[in-house]
């Protein structure tokens, strides 16, 4: 019986649980995870993947991890940091067909992120 255990005789994908579970307990808007399926067993990453996908059917859940394969599991948007700078914010299946196609691993600007955003709008239209 894990009730009884204390936190540091969890096992990885129990100490994730419970680090999910502290967050969520006083019913945010938003919830920050941040990496939160590093090391992982398959199951545990299964249940994981699940818990997110039911939590963000009703709140914000923004995603932070370094594995696209999971980002494109448990994301409908994604949005690409890089330096602290946003660098790419769409629907998932905007960066999927960029990232299937090879189009898209890493992209740098020379300007602000909105400037370019704004012209490449007007360019498409």
């Amino acid at each position: 019986m894990r009730i009884r255990k204390s936190i540091g005789a969890l096992s990885k994908g129990y100490k994730q649980r419970v680090g999910i579970a502290q967050a969520f307990i006083h019913n945010p808007d938003v919830l920050i995870l941040d990496e939160p399926i590093s090391g992982l067993d398959p199951n545990q990453l299964i249940e994981i993947r699940t818990l997110i996908k039911t939590i963000g059917e009703t709140k914000t859940v923004l995603f932070s991890s370094h594995i696209m394969q999971e980002v494109e599991a448990v994301c409908d948007r994604i949005i690409i940091i890089k330096d602290g700078k946003l660098i790419a914010d769409s629907p998932k299946s905007e960066i999927q067909k960029l990232w299937k196609n090879k189009e898209i691993i890493f992209v740098e600007f020379k300007e602000d992120v909105d400037t370019y955003t704004n012209r490449f709008t007007k360019r498409r239209n």
